[in-house]
């Protein structure tokens, strides 16, 4: 599935992304690379396997100008694009009430319009391979909604839908889709969060001390969960026992899953 074939990677500067990258690598993958931390991108690519040929690429992906000329840049490098994963992404904490618009903006044209203008920018690309796939990173928070997350959820429900639907208008092509969940993955995701300003220190303290509890898988595991689904060519990618429960509640009580939720958190902490 992947020997030979070359994957664009983004946010692969740290946490799942990078993880990805390695995974890839192991199995034979060309990379690209892509993240705005260019240093990281430099350790991410010395973790590699050897003799990988893997490409750097820094990026903001809230520039439109940037991403649409991203592809150039790729297949100036590679012979081909055959999976996008479309991994980068970043967190507010806060109420939607505390969350200042131009921050929660930010937010949406990372998370959410930058995997639609990757996909857009790099569709062409794809049509061009054999067999390829598109990967598009939700959250546990694509599933469930809970209080604090309003800019975060926001985005990754619309990066499920966004997903689904392209999935059904590409279900004739050679191009899959996969959406993925992961759940509690011990990423710095919690810790590098922009927070609104005047929240009170010491709550937003707990808050982050209660997240990271709850960030227990190591990314690595979580790589190799996403990379084998692809693999198999998964629609649905589910990482971690939390959030196939939480896909689960949600089912069952769409409306008030939070009070289960609530409980099972209580008992965790």
């Amino acid at each position: 599935m992947f020997a030979g074939r070359t994957a664009l990677v983004t946010g692969a500067a740290s946490g799942i992304g990078r993880a990805i990258a390695v995974s890839l690598a192991e199995r034979g993958a060309a990379l690209a690379l892509a993240d705005i931390d260019e240093a990281g991108l430099a350790a991410t690519r010395g973790l590699l396997r050897p003799g990988t040929h893997a490409t750097l690429h820094p990026i903001d992906l809230a520039d439109k100008d940037a991403i649409a000329a991203l592809p150039g840049a790729v297949m100036a490098e590679h012979r081909s694009v055959d999976l996008l994963f479309n991994v980068a992404g970043v967190a507010i904490g806060g109420s939607f009430e505390q969350v200042d618009a131009n921050d929660f903006d930010w937010l949406m044209e990372i998370n959410f319009f930058g995997t639609v203008r990757m996909v857009r920018a790099f569709l062409p690309v794809l049509r061009q391979a054999s067999e390829a796939q598109v990967v598009n990173i939700s959250s546990i928070y694509g599933i469930i909604s809970p209080p604090g997350q309003a800019a975060y959820s926001a985005s990754k429900f619309a990066v499920r839908g966004f997903s689904n639907a392209l999935r059904h208008e590409l279900r004739r092509t050679s191009i899959g889709v996969s959406v993925v969940h992961p759940g509690g993955v011990a990423t710095e995701i919690a810790n590098s969060a922009r927070l609104p300003t005047g929240v009170d220190e010491e709550e937003t303290a707990r808050q982050l001390a209660r997240m990271n509890r709850m960030l227990k898988m190591p990314a690595s595991k979580a790589a190799e969960i996403i990379v084998e689904g692809v693999a198999k060519r998964r629609s649905r990618i589910l990482v971690g026992t939390d959030a196939k429960v939480a896909a689960v509640l949600e089912r069952l009580m769409p409306v008030s899953y939070m009070k289960t939720l609530d409980w099972l958190m209580r008992r965790a902490s």
